[in-house]
This record gives structure tokens, C-alpha cells and sequence, in this order.
């Protein structure tokens, strides 16, 4: 059976850098397990990067630039790459938001990975219901 596909916002990724346990380290290490296939596109691989290397952010990290870099590219090792050929406007009240929303959409993903839900409704349309997941318990 193939791994869900999923989005995961970039707060979730900051979340993720920034505290030692939390569930959205949880997100990353599935991915890394393949048991979830993150996609990732032209517009959120840029909004990962920039973030990535904002300094500031990540004073309270214990994770150095280039480490932070590393993390990064080994991630993208494992994501798949979808081209977006259609935006879909207007939708989310937030003109930042929509292209998770459109690469989700792109890449037949299953769900998407947020830590600001509330971000994703209210949309002027309406797709097919995303999963939730939770990670692994063992």
C-alpha cells in the first residue's frame, strides 16, 4: 500500500526545528520512513528556503544554518515534486495559504499538514475531505 500523500505547511516544519519533542518532528520521521510521501512544489520549496535560513527564527534551535540545511536537503530527497498548473482564486482568505492548498490539490495529496487549521476554512471552494493522520505509537 503507498504512503499518504501530504502537504505539511511550513509551520510545521519550523515547529519541528525549534522543539526537541513535538509532533511535527513525529510528521518528518514518517516521512523519512516512507510511511507519508510529502510533494512539494515551486512556490512552497521557496517559502521552505526562505524560512529556512532566517536566522533570527532559529536562535532558540539547536540546529546550526548549515544544519538546518542539511535537514532540508535530505528532505527533499524524499519528497515528490508536482508542478501546479492551475490556481484556483479566489479561495482562502489568506492570498498566502492557497498555494498549499493548490499543490494539494496538484498532487492528489491526501491530506495537509498544518498547525493553523483554521487558515483552510471558509474556503470559497470546496475539495474532497483531507485525512487526518497521527503518528505512529509504539
Amino acid at each position: 500500500m503507498a504512503a499518504p500523500r501530504v502537504v505539511i505547511d511550513t509551520n510545521v516544519l519550523v515547529s519541528a526545528l525549534l522543539r526537541r519533542e513535538s509532533y511535527n518532528r513525529e510528521v518528518f520521521q514518517a516521512c523519512f520512513e516512507d510511511r507519508l510521501t510529502p510533494l512539494v512544489g515551486h512556490t512552497l520549496f521557496l517559502e521552505y528556503e526562505d524560512v529556512l535560513g532566517r536566522d533570527a527564527l532559529f536562535k532558540k534551535s539547536l540546529l546550526s544554518g548549515l544544519e538546518r540545511q542539511r535537514f532540508f536537503e535530505s528532505f527533499l530527497n524524499v519528497c515528490e515534486w508536482v508542478r501546479v498548473y492551475y490556481l484556483w482564486r479566489p479561495n482562502l482568505r489568506d492570498e498566502g495559504d492557497n498555494h498549499v492548498l493548490e499543490l494539494a490539490v496538484a498532487g492528489g495529496a491526501s491530506m495537509i499538514v498544518t498547525k493553523n487549521t483554521a487558515d483552510f476554512e471558509g474556503a470559497n471552494l470546496r475539495f474532497r475531505i483531507f485525512e487526518s493522520w497521527a503518528p505512529r505509537t509504539s
